[in-house]
């Protein structure tokens, strides 16, 4: 295949401009002038871009696409303005709900006008006899009926490590966070195999739609990595995923042992671990109190001892150690774990997912033990409304500090965290550049000078996403010898006006040079 006459931000060493690109067998053979490449190559197909742009497909280095598409079965709800809302789409769904549970997601009490957690009253009288459980957006808290309560054997006195169980005037509210939502989640019935494989393809195209080729699959089992080897082996998910498993004690000796698994679209190669919950639902793990809510600081959802004992069990490995830190104390607190046993010499790339909340003390970590801050721009958008009513204004100055954090090792990848953000890649790099949410809000951007460039937001995206994974030799840029992974594009998001980045649209997306979303002409 030729493709001639677009723009090529190839995302090289040196973020060269191309204009024509010669692909084989998937795999880009040489960028370069059209006169050049359609001189010296002849192919079976060509297109003409028509001065189009053409970008590296977009990698989103921390999401949940398994789990957000095994979600297809709940009831979506995301953007709900009030409990009284959710509480109507839930009796909707009720009366077609492919299960006995009554299972929602995406609620965010931060957008309400009661800007409160609910209790469970309404729903224990509308749902006396079925199980209701809906998560908030970020995943780390839920609220349940009686019913669902009952059902997990759970009472006022009923405790649990790294989790909170909450009660008013010595009741059950039905409110659940972190390590306490699993007491009821694991009663919830698995949906099947045969329907969550159709789950990832379907999940695909709106992906592919959206221009990403790759994805990292944050926290995944065995068993989902069996399912998705076999339907990207049928032909059918053509998504490349970087898998990290989930923290499962009895997976660890296990995959040391026999290491990486890598296929030409799958590649497991980490662990995913949680040092605390996130600061919408307060279980982010702070230094000090939280300023709306005195004598709490979070908690962390393991013993530090636990992080030590994984720690030194893959330093010796092949696999990456990923970890969720969003409090400035989570973060130091994996941050010393990983320094202890790193040097500045090891190119390890252990992560912090998140990153969130730094202290200014702490900063110097990432850049002497070269630990990599994996970061998610439309987390800074969604939460500069209320972020600094938990942290203050002194510390919400090192919260989201993006620029700063990219400076420590000079590179940085990006993604969405998606279903807790949408999958839009354009919304991530807007949010990195420009700061502001979509309505132009802050006027000068949020922290503006945690801004990325829109080159380094573009690198966070392609190339340094790919790097993140140790792929960087195979993905990421448009060069000769990679995968011909790339999405054509009506926007020049490198110099179109602000408002233009988020109504970019994707004309087609190809992955190893072949194309699996887009118009027919191309």
């Amino acid at each position: 295949m030729i493709i001639h006459h677009g723009i090529i931000y190839t995302v090289d060493s040196g973020f060269h401009v191309s204009y024509a690109m010669a692909i084989k067998d998937g795999k880009i053979v040489a960028t370069g002038a059209n006169e050049y490449i359609n001189a010296l190559y002849e192919a079976d197909s060509t297109i003409d871009a028509k001065n189009n742009f053409i970008f590296p497909g977009f990698i989103d280095a921390h999401c949940h696409f398994t789990g957000f598409a095994t979600d297809s079965w709940k009831c979506d709800l995301m953007g709900t303005s009030s409990f009284e809302e959710i509480i109507e789409k839930i009796k909707t769904y009720s009366k077609s709900a492919p299960m006995e549970w009554i299972y929602g997601h995406g609620w965010d009490q931060n957008d309400w006008a009661v800007k409160e957690f609910p209790n469970k009253n309404l729903l224990d009288s509308l749902f006396p006899d079925r199980p209701v459980f809906l998560k908030r957006i970020d995943g780390h808290a839920a609220l349940a009926n009686q019913k669902a309560i009952d059902m997990a054997g759970i009472n006022a006195a009923t405790s649990i490590n790294g989790g909170s169980i909450e009660l008013k005037n010595g009741k059950l509210t039905g409110i659940f966070i972190d390590n306490a939502m699993d007491l009821i989640e694991k009663k919830i019935p698995l949906i099947s195999d045969s329907l969550a494989k159709k789950y990832f393809v379907q999940l695909q195209q709106e992906c592919f739609s959206q221009g990403l080729t790759g994805v990292h699959d944050c926290g995944i089992s065995e068993h989902t990595v069996q399912l998705v080897d076999e339907v990207q082996k049928s032909g059918l998910l053509k998504m490349k995923i970087f898998a990290l498993l989930s923290d499962s004690a009895d997976y660890y000796d296990r995959w040391i042992k026999k290491g990486p698994y890598k296929t030409e679209r799958l590649h497991v190669g980490g662990f995913k671990l949680y040092a605390d919950g996130a600061l919408g639902s307060r279980g982010a793990c702070l230094l000090h109190d939280y300023t709306d809510k005195k004598g709490w600081n979070g908690f962390l959802l393991n013993d530090i001892n636990h992080f030590k004992e994984v720690a030194k069990k893959l330093i010796n490995s092949d696999f990456q150690m990923c970890t969720h830190a969003i409090g400035d104390s989570g973060n130091r607190i994996i941050l010393n774990v990983y320094a202890s046993l790193l040097n500045d010499k090891m190119d390890r790339r252990w992560r912090i997912e998140h990153a969130q909340v730094v202290d200014p003390n702490d900063f110097y970590f990432f850049k002497t033990y070269k630990i990599i801050p994996s970061v998610q721009p439309t987390h800074a958008t969604s939460d500069m409304y209320w972020a600094g009513d938990r942290l203050g204004k002194d510390r919400i100055k090192d919260a989201y500090a993006y620029q700063k954090l990219l400076q420590q090792n000079g590179w940085m990848p990006l993604g969405t965290d998606f279903p807790v953000e949408y999958i839009s890649p354009f919304k991530t790099f807007y949010a990195a550049v420009i700061r502001k949410d979509g309505n132009g809000y802050p006027k000068d951007g949020f922290q503006i000078e945690n801004a990325l460039t829109r080159e380094q937001a573009l690198r966070g995206m392609t190339i340094w996403a790919a790097k993140a994974a140790f792929e960087e030799n195979e993905k990421g840029s448009l060069e000769a010898g990679k995968a011909a992974d790339f999405i054509i594009l009506d926007t020049d998001l490198m110099h179109c006006e602000p408002t233009a980045i988020l109504k970019a649209k994707v004309i087609s997306t190809f992955v190893n040079g072949e194309k699996v979303y887009g118009e027919a002409k191309w």
